[in-house]
């Protein structure tokens, strides 16, 4: 059987934009309960500037508490730069991810750099990190559609990947930041890509703005990726990128993977329990698509 390898990055990418602040110790407890889940990779924070995301201002104390809890755990924290980089390092993470947007706008907008600028501090960020010994992912953001230049040209998404490949990056993650890709764009940027490095090490980023985030997953899926983000209950959305909504849920992909005969490891009730805590903390329903028919097979197979 198939296998693919989910990264949840509802810790990171999903409770940077909320508004209601949360403690350090139930990030951790969210962070615990995907692990139990079966989850084996978290994107868990991000060493950025506390006065533009205060949410993540806590990250030290995130990666030190995920360190000790689960050692095992593969666990990723953001960097936008070298020193945020010495922060991570600081702290103890072990692997760390860069985000270059793929236009000038957008890299103005979230990083206040031009996209030559955040090209090469990406490139230094991610060089450095393995002179370090630290693993490396860099996302490709805006990669089909940017909220303020359109489309954005293949022949650009896969300049820049190729760019973070030779940096180092040992994963690009090829980011749909806006949920504006179509299956059919989805297909066409891999198929590119594929002719330029090896599959095995892209992985896509997908949110759920159109309502097709699982029907990108299975694009990606039939062009050769096998390495995804998804966030519990779908939650998540960059602060910097105008229609960003909620992520591609990791239950909605677990259920068609699983579905079409790939293994996953994760537990879908295992799941729902994250998504509950979630919803706790937030105040507010959560979950994906599947959510409402997960819950109702899981309470029959309880009342049973």
């Amino acid at each position: 059987m198939d296998t693919i390898a989910i990264t949840d990055v509802a810790p990171r990418d999903g409770l940077q934009n909320q508004a209601v602040a949360i403690r350090t110790a139930d990030k951790l407890e969210l962070i615990r309960r995907l692990a139990a889940a079966g989850v084996r990779s978290v994107e868990a924070t991000s060493f950025v500037s506390p006065k533009a995301v205060p949410q993540m201002a806590d990250a030290a104390e995130v990666v030190a508490g995920v360190n000790a809890a689960l050692p095992a755990l593969r666990m990723s924290t953001l960097v936008p730069n070298l020193k945020g980089l010495e922060r991570a390092h600081a702290a103890g993470s072990r692997e760390i991810a860069v985000v270059l947007s793929a236009t000038e706008t957008m890299n103005q907008r979230n990083i206040n750099m031009g996209l030559d600028q955040a090209t090469t501090v990406s490139e230094e960020t991610v060089a450095q990190a393995r002179r370090l010994g630290l693993r490396t992912r860099a996302y490709v953001a805006v990669a089909f559609t940017c909220p303020f230049e359109g489309e954005v040209p293949l022949a650009t998404v896969v300049r820049l990947a190729r760019r973070m490949r030779d940096a180092g990056a040992e994963e690009i993650v090829i980011a749909d930041t806006i949920g504006a890709a179509s299956p059919a764009a989805v297909k066409a940027r891999f198929a590119a890509l594929r002719e330029e490095m090896d599959i095995a090490a892209l992985a896509v980023h997908l949110h759920d703005t159109r309502g097709l985030g699982a029907a990108n997953a299975w694009a990606a899926l039939e062009a050769g990726v096998r390495r995804f983000d998804a966030s519990v209950g779908g939650i998540g959305g960059c602060p910097f990128a105008p229609g960003a909504a909620g992520n591609l849920a990791t239950e909605d992909l677990v259920l068609m993977a699983e579905g079409s005969g790939l293994r996953t490891g994760i537990s879908l009730d295992g799941l729902l329990d994250a998504v509950e805590f979630a919803e706790s903390l937030l105040g507010r329903p959560l979950g994906g698509r599947s959510s409402a028919w997960l819950r109702r097979q899981r309470d029959k197979r309880v009342a049973a």
